[in-house]
C-alpha cells in the first residue's frame, strides 16, 4: 500500500507540485532552492506513495550512514499533500522506517518545525515520531512575532522608533544585495561573531533569481549612505528575517531597529501570521542560547516557541 522512492531529476515536477499545495509548504522545500548547494551534500530525498499516489516528500542527505533531514535546510521533515487523513500518519511514519530498515540507513535524524509553522496533519506527524525516536537531544528556542495576538514592542524601542521619524531615515527594496552583503554583513559579522553568512553574495542572489518574490532585500539609508538591511524570506503566511546587520554608525542610531519595526507594521498590514526572526541558538553561551539577542527580540514583540531534533536508531 506504501511505497518509499528515492528521488532523482525526472522527479522534479511530481515533488514541486505537492509542494505548492502542502500546508506546510515552503519555498525552501522546491528542489530549485534545495539544490543550489547540492555541492554541500549528499541529497537522499524520499517521496511517500500510497497506491500509487504521491502522498509526502521528505528533503534529507546523507553523511556517514545517517540520514539527515536535510541540513542546509533550517527545518524539515514531512511535506506531505493536502488531503492527507490524520489516520495514514501511523503507517505512513512506520513504512518510512521500515524502508530505511532495508537501507544502509542506521541512525534517522529529524529536524522538526518551529512551533508555528506546524499544520494539524505535521503536528500529529512529529507526535508520532517522538514515539518512536530514541532521543530527543535538542530544543531550539525559535522568536516570531505572533501577528494574532496583540504586538507588544518594548516602550523605549517606540519612543525612538517615533522621535527618528523625523531623521530623515529612507527605507528602500532593492534587488541587488551586493552593498548590503559587501559592505555590513560579511564585515560585521566576521567582526562580531568571526563567521560568514550561510548564503555567500553569489548564492542569494542565485536564490533570488529563482524566487524573486520570495526574497527581499531592504536597506535603510541616511544622505545615500546605507546604515542597514534586512534580507526576508517569504514563505507564505510566515515571513523571516533571514539577515540583518548594521554599520557601528547605524548601531548608533538604531538604524536595524528602526528597520524592523517598519518591516513589521508592514507585514502586519499585510495580513500575515507570523514574522520569524529565527533562533537564538549559541553553543558557546553556558545555556546554549544568546540570552542577549532572546531580549532584543522579545523586546521587537517576539514571542517564543520551540523545535525539536530527534533521533532513531535503524536496525536492520
Amino acid at each position: 500500500m506504501y511505497k518509499i522512492v528515492s528521488y532523482n531529476s525526472s522527479l522534479l515536477e511530481d515533488w514541486n507540485k505537492l509542494v505548492s499545495t502542502s500546508p506546510n509548504t515552503s519555498f525552501l522545500f522546491y528542489r530549485e532552492f534545495m539544490e543550489y548547494h547540492s555541492d554541500r551534500f549528499k541529497d537522499a530525498s524520499l517521496l511517500v506513495y500510497k497506491n500509487d499516489r504521491l502522498i509526502a516528500v521528505f528533503p534529507a542527505n546523507i553523511k556517514n550512514n545517517t540520514l539527515y533531514s536535510h541540513q542546509g535546510l533550517t527545518y524539515g521533515g514531512f511535506v506531505v499533500e493536502q488531503s492527507l487523513n490524520a489516520t495514514d500518519v501511523e503507517p505512513m511514519i512506520n513504512a518510512f522506517l521500515d524502508y530505511l530498515k532495508t537501507t544502509n540507513v542506521q541512525e534517522f535524524h529529524l529536524k522538526g518545525l518551529p512551533g508555528f509553522y506546524h499544520s494539524d496533519i505535521s503536528k500529529a506527524i512529529e507526535t508520532y515520531i517522538n514515539t518512536k525516536a530514541t532521543e530527543l537531544y535538542r530544543t531550539d528556542k525559535v522568536l516570531a512575532i505572533d501577528y494574532y495576538q496583540p504586538i507588544e514592542i518594548h516602550k523605549t524601542k517606540r519612543k525612538h522608533f517615533r522621535r527618528h521619524q523625523e531623521t530623515g531615515f529612507k527605507i528602500e527594496e532593492t534587488q541587488d544585495f551586493t552593498m548590503f552583503w559587501e559592505n555590513i554583513l560579511v564585515p560585521r559579522l566576521n567582526e562580531k561573531h568571526g563567521v560568514k553568512p550561510v548564503h555567500s553574495l553569489k548564492e542569494i542572489m542565485l536564490l533570488k533569481k529563482r524566487f524573486p518574490q520570495q526574497i527581499k532585500q531592504y536597506n535603510i539609508l541616511l544622505n545615500k549612505t546605507i546604515l542597514a538591511g534586512i534580507t526576508i524570506f517569504d514563505k507564505g503566511r510566515i515571513v523571516k528575517s533571514q539577515y540583518g546587520a548594521t554599520t557601528e554608525t547605524g548601531e548608533q542610531m538604531r538604524a536595524l531597529e528602526y528597520l524592523f519595526i517598519t518591516l513589521i507594521n508592514k507585514y502586519k498590514a499585510e495580513g500575515k501570521s507570523f514574522f520569524s526572526m529565527g533562533t537564538v541558538r549559541d553553543e558557546e553561551h553556558p545555556k546554549g542560547y544568546n540570552e542577549g539577542l532572546l531580549r532584543q527580540k522579545q523586546e521587537l514583540g517576539c514571542k517564543e516557541f520551540h523545535q525539536h531534533f530527534y533521533k532513531l536508531k535503524i536496525s536492520g
